[in-house]
């Protein structure tokens, strides 16, 4: 149908993760589904490109009769390649996820799955991106596509500037468990990181890296904090890095 409504669906874990199928399957009831996901696990890829080999398009019939294809690229190929090759406009929506593990506080910033929402805001297209604060691969994103849906509704009802995707993320609960839908802020915290000396069976040293995440906001009204107190989180989030409270201090500045 010429005006039915055309939604883009991608992630960072692959055509073959169980949250990416949870997505596609709660989008087909708001309009036409076309999927454009990596080959391969991309988590931590933040808006990484490709630029220094070809990339390709494999058509999948994971999804049955949906157009899908499984791209050998970054999450924002992905985007950037569905818009430009494949689907010859910008799309109504673009979801990304639903990623295994949450995307909150700082994650943003590493996140391939949101690194693809960010990327529709910045062509301006309104885009959401979904995560589960469950790493487990046969995790249960019920609760997911429950209030995905919800938002999803909303976003549609009440438009947001196009510049601004959503960053959702949603607890390790049941749907009777979960409190509700909380709007809230990025919270600031940080990975601790520890890198990990080791040896490979040629002798030959290398470093992997772990460590813990430092939850130092205990402000309220952040996504950690409503994370822990229940609720779904959904943070307003823009591509546009100024600080803008710095940058009004800089005026003063004598250069």
């Amino acid at each position: 149908m010429e005006n039915e409504r055309l939604i883009l669906v991608t992630n960072d874990d692959s055509v073959n993760a169980k949250g990416i199928h949870a997505l596609v399957e709660m989008a087909q009831q708001f309009g036409r589904v076309v999927v454009v996901a990596p080959d391969k696990p991309q988590s931590g890829m933040g808006h990484a490109i490709t630029i220094n080999h070809p990339l390709r398009l494999f058509p999948s019939d994971l999804f049955g009769q949906i157009e899908a294809y499984a791209c050998s690229g970054t999450p924002v190929d992905c985007v950037k390649l569905a818009i430009s090759e494949l689907l010859h406009r910008k799309p109504d929506y673009i979801l990304s996820g639903i990623n295994h593990g949450e995307n909150s506080s700082t994650n943003v910033l590493y996140s391939g799955t949101m690194s693809a929402a960010i990327e529709g805001a910045m062509e301006g297209i309104p885009s959401l991106g979904f995560s589960l604060a469950d790493f487990a691969p046969n995790a249960d994103f019920e609760a997911c596509q429950y209030f995905g849906a919800q938002i999803l509704t909303q976003l549609i009802a009440h438009p947001i500037s196009s510049s601004v995707c959503l960053n959702v993320n949603v607890p390790k609960l049941k749907i009777s468990e979960i409190q509700g839908i909380e709007v809230c802020k990025q919270a600031h915290a940080y990975w601790a990181d520890r890198f990990e000396r080791r040896t490979d069976q040629f002798g030959r040293e290398y470093f992997w890296l772990s460590g813990e995440f430092a939850d130092v906001d205990q402000r309220p009204d952040t996504d950690l904090q409503a994370l822990k107190n229940g609720f779904v989180s959904v943070v307003p989030t823009h591509f546009d890095l100024t600080a803008y409270e710095t940058l009004q201090q800089m005026k003063n500045w004598k250069i």
